[in-house]
This record gives structure tokens, sequence and C-alpha cells, in this order.
């Protein structure tokens, strides 16, 4: 028998991590009772080991036995839940760990534990263009688009779906530097033409946005981040948590009530 006594915490850490069918076991434990049948089937490894397992979960008090079953105790359905959060934790870490750089920063109010349950697409050698599909995908599901930030290397290879979705009615609003504006709008007329005209594209300008974009959809948000040497659009993380459109909504109302309009003579050397 293995005495809880003599184990550091570390130690049935590594015992629980090192071997992912032991986190399987438990969990499936923590549910319903299930035999030593059921665990092997479940987790795919042999008898000799599976019946290994249950003994060292027997040891921790983990498991009680009931005939040909076992059952998670309260202790167990506690070790269980914690190891799922910390498991939870370092696959949002893991996620983000290459492009935490590029998104905002903890003084913007974004906190790690937006990206939860966020889907991340990062940009690679062999598919440039993921974040950017990835965002054209969302701009398809939406009714109203507004985006708030560094915005031209995400919003510019958008641009036909982007002017085809607001002249059709998708209400829009875009906060612009100066310089950005003026550069769509004279890069780009025929492209801004028909949104201006259909009355559900608003442009407003801002003069110190964030180096990161923002966009709010109507069931998702996007974070943009961007490679300060390239200008490429390096990550787009969205994700529907309410933690994290309450984060984006008053982080865009914060820059939109700062804001001024555009008008001609504004975009006007």
């Amino acid at each position: 028998m293995i005495s809880s006594v003599t184990n550091s915490p570390l130690d049935d850490i590594e015992f629980l991590a090192r071997s992912e069918h032991r986190v399987t076991a438990l969990d499936a434990l923590v549910r319903r009772p299930q035999s030593r049948d059921d665990l092997r089937e479940m987790t795919g490894v042999s008898k000799s080991t599976i019946r290994r397992t249950l003994r060292e979960f027997e040891a921790r008090h983990w498991i009680s036995r009931n005939g040909h079953r076992y059952e998670a105790t309260q202790l167990g359905t506690f070790v269980a839940s914690g190891m799922r959060e910390l498991i939870s934790r370092f696959e949002t870490e893991q996620k983000l760990r290459d492009v935490w750089q590029w998104l905002p920063n903890e003084a913007s109010g974004f906190s790690i534990e937006m990206g939860t349950d966020a889907v991340v697409t990062v940009a690679r050698s062999d598919d440039p263009y993921r974040p950017v599909n990835r965002f054209a995908s969302l701009l398809r599901e939406t009714d109203r688009f507004r985006f708030v930030g560094f915005d031209l290397a995400l919003l510019e290879p958008c641009k036909d779906e982007l002017a085809r979705r607001i002249s059709n009615g998708m209400d829009t609003e875009i906060i612009d530097p100066p310089s950005v504006a003026k550069h769509i709008l004279s890069t780009y007329p025929e492209h801004c033409s028909g949104p201006r005209e259909s009355g559900h594209l608003t442009v407003r300008l801002h003069d110190d946005l964030p180096p990161y974009g923002v966009a709010i959809l109507d069931h998702r948000i996007g974070i943009s981040g961007h490679s300060p040497e390239s200008g490429t659009v390096r990550v787009l993380i969205d994700t529907d948590t309410p933690e994290a459109r309450e984060w984006a909504e008053s982080m865009y109302e914060s820059f939109r009530r700062e804001s001024r309009p555009l008008t001609p003579e504004l975009i006007v050397e």
C-alpha cells in the first residue's frame, strides 16, 4: 500500500500526469461506477496495467470498490476536477504561447482566461492566410460588424467579401487611423462607393489606436494580432464567452467616444 502521507502533492500530480490513461480512468470513475474490463476497453491499456492503476487509486483513497465495480470517492472527484482544470490551463497556455506577444496586454483588461474556449488560428509558413480566412468565414455569419484597431492587414484581403456583405445590409462601423482610411478610400474607390452609398457603413477616425484589432460580430468577438515587422496577421482569436465580449464592447466604446466622424476634408492632404 502507498501512504498518502509520504507522497508530496507533486508526486501525486506526476503519478497522474505520467500516463494519460490514469486521468482518463479517474474521470470515468467520477462519472459512474466502472469494471476493470470497462476501464481497460476505454483506455486501451493491458489488464495488468489497469489492475496496477486501480491499486494505486485505492491506496490513495481516490476510489472504492463494490463487488466487481469501482467508483470515485469524494477525494477522487476532488482530484479529478483539479486535474481537469490544470490540463485546461496548460491547453490554453499552449494555444497562446507563441502568439502572446501580438495580443492585448494585461493593462488593457484582457486576460488569459478569456482564451480558454477560444478558437486560435495561427498563420503558418505553408498557409499564411489562415487567420484571414477564418475571419472571412466569421463575416459571413454576422449581420452587424464593428472593428477597432490595426485592421489593414486583416480587412484589405477581405475587401470583396466586406463590400458585398455591407452592400447587402450588414451594418458596419470601423474605427480607423486617418492614414488607413485615406489609403482604403483612395486605393479601392470601387469597393468603397457601394458600401458608403448603402447607408450600412460608418467609418470613424482615431489617432491613437492599439497595435492589434478587435472585431465584434453577432455571436463572437475576434482579436487579431500582427507582426510589427511584416505587418501581416499572425493570429486570430475568436470566442463567444461573455467575459470576452464584455471586454471587447467596453474597449470598443472607449475608443469610439474619443473618435470623430469621417468627413472628406479629414482625409484630404
